[in-house]
């Protein structure tokens, strides 16, 4: 019986027979993984462009600033008879290369303890992999990076967030907040800086202040630098520089933002802890090995001269002070000055983040031109926080950002639910 019931309806009827039964399901961890609050806008913005509006995206941190020539040249001009594997761990002339990038702004390590990841995201995901447990939590100063929350969804790890708030410019929380909320299963610090998304840059006595819970509790800090090379109102101060932390640092870099080279996909996990390095390295053996012409791309980049960043860094702080001067000067509008990165959180009078920044994608255009923000929901933790703010990146022109906000300035005007301060 059922073999001639297999011979009539086939094995793929009978599959669908099963999932519209609902026999097949998706697992937890695929419906628990949130969705990217930067990209999904991204369905409206297509559809306003579609109607001939000309979009200005401030959501994402993709930078306009070109891409070294000189390093697209190395790619170009590579012998390559094959594109082959590279170690695990990344081709060892890179990572040579690297330690001399690193001493330059003050990191003393060996080539043995960097390991080269597909973008600064593998690393995120290595250190999670390697340092936690299904079911241990990682402590993160809010607004973060919203992506920490997929990667913690896919290592089954709890993000506990301790809020920084708009009105002391985000800085570091008391360090007696993150007292409060450290337990049992506690295991890591997550930072960032100079921070996405607020821009904040944290201070040494801040980072000392991290060191010390860290030891006292026995945690790792998790570092993630991606925009080292951006501070304008103070210095920048890596984990790596801290005395006595290297058992508990993992650092997580990228040349993305560093390069404007978000589609080579390289990044690098750093640590003096053997441990962690070599069980991380288990990690990139299953996934054999990171992009090879990126690498080729990275090593070229150490070429680079040492005031190559001297420009897109004026550029970036220049878009800032614009930024920063616009906002604050629209009624109801608050942006504290962020001291690095190329981004900023700013305060709007309106009633909800969310539905604003799709309003401005469906419903309005100013000169047949409109503006795509995120909504900073989606960067906090603790449900209910950020409703009236949102996320800005200044990865833009001067000229486009100017545009950019003369749309802003005109769609809180004429919001339906804007709200006077």
């Amino acid at each position: 019986m059922g073999n001639q019931f297999l011979k009539k309806w086939g094995r793929p009827r009978i599959r669908c027979f099963l999932y519209f039964c609902g026999m097949l399901t998706i697992s937890s961890r695929g419906q628990e993984m949130p969705p990217s609050p930067i990209r999904k806008l991204v369905p409206y913005a297509e559809a306003a462009k579609k109607k001939g509006i000309k979009v200005y995206h401030l959501n994402i941190g993709q930078p306009d600033i070109e891409t070294p020539p000189a390093i697209l040249d190395a790619v170009r001009n590579a012998d390559i008879p094959v594109l082959e594997y590279s170690h695990s761990a990344g081709n060892e002339s890179y990572r040579r290369k690297l330690v001399t990038y690193y001493q330059k702004v003050g990191i003393d390590v060996s080539y043995d303890q960097i390991l080269i990841t597909t973008g600064g995201s593998e690393a995120i995901m290595f250190g999670f992999f390697a340092c936690l447990n299904p079911g241990d939590e990682v402590i993160i100063p809010e607004p973060f990076y919203a992506n920490y929350n997929g990667f913690a969804c896919a290592a089954g790890v709890k993000v506990v967030p301790i809020t920084s708030r708009i009105e002391t410019g985000f800085a570091l929380p008391p360090i007696s907040d993150f007292e409060k909320v450290i337990t049992a299963k506690t295991k890591a610090i997550i930072i960032c800086s100079p921070n996405n998304p607020t821009g904040y840059l944290y201070s040494l006595a801040e980072m000392e202040a991290l060191k010390d819970i860290c030891l006292k509790h026995d945690l790792y800090l998790f570092s993630d630098e991606a925009y080292r090379e951006f501070c304008y109102d103070g210095d920048y101060v890596s984990a790596l520089h801290l005395k006595g932390m290297d058992q508990h640092v993992v650092l997580m870099d990228t040349i993305s933002k560093r390069y404007s080279a978000c589609g080579a996909r390289l990044g690098a996990l750093v640590t003096k802890n053997k441990q962690v390095y070599d069980t991380a390295m288990k990690f990139a053996q299953a996934r054999l090995s990171p992009p090879g012409l990126a690498q080729i791309m990275g090593e070229a980049a150490i070429d680079l001269p040492d005031n190559y960043f001297d420009a897109p860094k004026a550029e970036y702080q220049a878009r800032r002070d614009l930024l920063i001067k616009r906002l604050n000067a629209m009624p109801g509008v608050y942006c504290p000055n962020p001291g690095g990165a190329f981004y900023a959180i700013a305060k709007l009078p309106i009633d909800d983040a969310d539905k604003f920044c799709q309003w401005l994608l469906e419903s309005f255009s100013h000169n047949g031109q409109t503006v795509m923000l995120a909504p900073a929901t989606g960067f906090y933790g603790t449900p209910g926080i950020g409703k009236n703010e949102v996320r800005l990146a200044y990865v833009l022109n001067l000229t486009s950002l100017n545009a950019a906000m003369d749309c802003l300035e005109e769609a809180i005007r004429v919001y339906p639910g804007r709200k006077e301060s």
